[in-house]
């Protein structure tokens, strides 16, 4: 029998332990409770009478301008306004009389996990989003231009955006198109939802002023500007284990898109079931070189393997026994108590390497459940391809939808014309966009919320080392050679990252700029109270001990106290 020098005893009986772990929960459980839930703005688009800018995939839809059946519609809001418990039966109980494709419709993700509660961290309901751009705004005009671009770039490989006459084409009219859009945000009559703050966020990096083409379809949080397009932690080799991996990826052939037929398009919104065929893909195995390959790797991902695999980069020290090398070797949070040097202990299962991959994929799932509250339940948002739809109506029957003239004769929107002889907008995916809305992104939720988990977790402060470059020569085969640009941190290639998974869904045609935007920061926002609930648990922190602390997506500092 082992003998120990302290009784466990002593501290698990009826007083001390017990109750300073009931004390604990009940702790962060009241400040779940005594959250102030938000007001939850919409743009209004909901309140119009044919619902042209609300999500309706998978009911019924005219043949000829493409709006939802009334009836179906109707069904579809009811179920989705029942009570909390009865939303699942709900949905279940919508006749296929008002399904597009009847029972054999592409089934609707999840809308109950939106009225699902947390069991740590902040509830899925005590976040907000600002509304998203409304229906013939000019703010969605900017948006729905960079789509068609970025479908019309999205075999241009990234490094070759300076040089590409697409390219520069896109930066002029996007500039133009996003200073309408910027005058339309600031002015208060036009966005009365907005906070001044948000009246003076930027839409798209820009560079005085301009758009340009080394610019184009970056992010906007800190090192999205600095280096290559790819983060660093989608092309580097990951160690795992005593495997590991080169990021080569299963991807597309070049020149296939999808839904630029009407009747197609139709089908699809419909619910109609669509899926590629062998001879879709490429032979090879690639790097991720182009808006296609991005488009396939933010298609099929586990939502959370991105971010997973920037863990096992961190975690593993330079001289790692895995198969392709990989690991970093990135220290503890500088604020970490196992952080000093000389420690006769580090962290393990808290505050060291199980903890940190958990934490990392806990709050995926908790990311989940408050951008599918957003979805489902205040926004509703219609996808790009709708839109497109819309505009390929309002071609051929002016006045059916009275769309922006700046919309209308761009040349985003006639490059298309030409191209494919619809305004439709080339997918990524035969099967188009998700069978959920669009605003927020689960994926850029999900991003946002995991890397700040990264950033808190790890000293993120210092260059990345050993950074490589792909270059893609005009047979679209890669090299890889050590990068020698730059110098490239951890923190910035962790952001970029993020925006890269966010804006890789922009680039496939199935979300807006804004739904990456604004789920970045709404998963910072799940992350940071998944924090700060961890933070008063661990036993290395005494009460009122500085835990956690990183650059937010918007530049400024966190600070998260035990």
């Amino acid at each position: 029998m082992a003998v120990f020098a302290v009784d466990p005893n002593r501290f698990l009986g009826a007083g001390n332990e017990r109750e300073n772990a009931e004390k604990h929960r009940h702790s962060v459980s009241s400040q779940v409770v005594s959250t102030v839930r938000p007001y939850q703005p919409d743009n209004g688009d909901f309140a119009q009478n044919d619902k042209r800018g609300s999500f309706s995939k998978g009911l019924k839809h005219d043949a000829k301008t493409g709006l939802v059946d009334p009836a179906a519609f109707t069904a579809f809001a009811n179920a989705l306004s029942s009570d909390r418990l009865a939303v699942f039966a709900a949905i279940e109980n919508i006749s296929d009389t008002h399904r597009g494709c009847g029972a054999d419709t592409r089934k609707w993700v999840n809308p109950a996990a939106g009225r699902a509660f947390a069991v740590v961290g902040g509830d899925p309901q005590q976040f907000a989003m600002p509304a998203a751009p409304k229906f013939g705004s000019d703010e969605l005009t900017f948006e729905m231009a960079e789509n068609y671009w970025m479908a019309a770039l999205r075999d241009v490989s990234f490094n070759e955006y300076t040089s590409s006459p697409i390219a520069q084409q896109a930066a002029l009219e996007l500039t133009q198109l996003r200073n309408a859009a910027v005058a339309e945000r600031v002015d208060v009559t036009q966005r009365p939802d907005l906070t001044p703050a948000q009246r003076s966020e930027e839409l798209a990096p820009t560079a005085a002023g301009h758009i340009t083409p080394e610019l184009l379809f970056r992010g906007l949080t800190p090192g999205d500007r600095v280096g290559p397009y790819i983060s660093q932690f989608l092309i580097h080799p990951v160690p795992f284990g005593v495997q590991g991996f080169h990021q080569r990826n299963k991807t597309l052939r070049a020149g296939q898109d999808f839904m630029t037929v009407w009747n197609e398009w139709l089908a699809v919104q419909n619910g109609g079931k669509r899926d590629f065929v062998p001879s879709h893909f490429d032979d090879e195995l690639h790097y991720l070189r182009n808006g296609r390959d991005l488009s396939q790797w933010v298609h099929i991902d586990v939502l959370f393997q991105g971010y997973f695999n920037a863990c096992l980069i961190l975690l593993a020290s330079t001289g790692a026994a895995s198969s392709v090398g990989g690991g970093i070797g990135s220290k503890p949070s500088t604020v970490s108590p196992y952080a000093p040097d000389g420690l006769k202990q580090e962290g393990f299962g808290t505050l060291g390497a199980p903890g940190h991959i958990g934490m990392m994929c806990e709050v995926a799932a908790l990311a989940l459940k408050a951008v599918w509250f957003q979805k489902w339940f205040v926004h509703l948002r219609m996808r790009p391809e709708v839109y497109a739809g819309r505009i390929d109506v309002e071609r051929r029957m002016p006045g059916t939808f009275n769309l922006p003239a700046s919309l209308m004769n761009s040349i985003a929107v006639q490059g298309n014309l030409l191209r494919y002889g619809s305004a439709l907008l080339p997918m990524a995916f035969p099967e188009g966009s998700p069978m959920h809305p669009a605003y927020g992104a689960g994926h850029a939720t999900v991003a946002g919320a995991c890397v700040t988990i990264l950033k808190a977790l790890f000293d993120v402060s210092g260059e990345l080392p050993n950074p490589i470059n792909i270059t893609v020569d005009k047979t679209g085969r890669e090299t890889v050679t050590a990068y020698a640009g730059c110098s490239l941190t951890i923190e910035g290639e962790l952001n970029k990252l993020a925006s890269n998974i966010a804006l890789g869904r922009n680039i496939a045609g199935v979300h807006w700029r804004s739904d990456g935007t604004y789920s970045l920061q709404l998963g910072e926002q799940v992350a940071i109270e998944l924090l700060k609930a961890y933070a008063r648990s661990y036993a290395e922190l005494s009460p009122g001990v500085l835990a956690f602390q990183f650059t937010k997506f918007d530049g400024s500092q966190e600070q998260i106290y035990s």
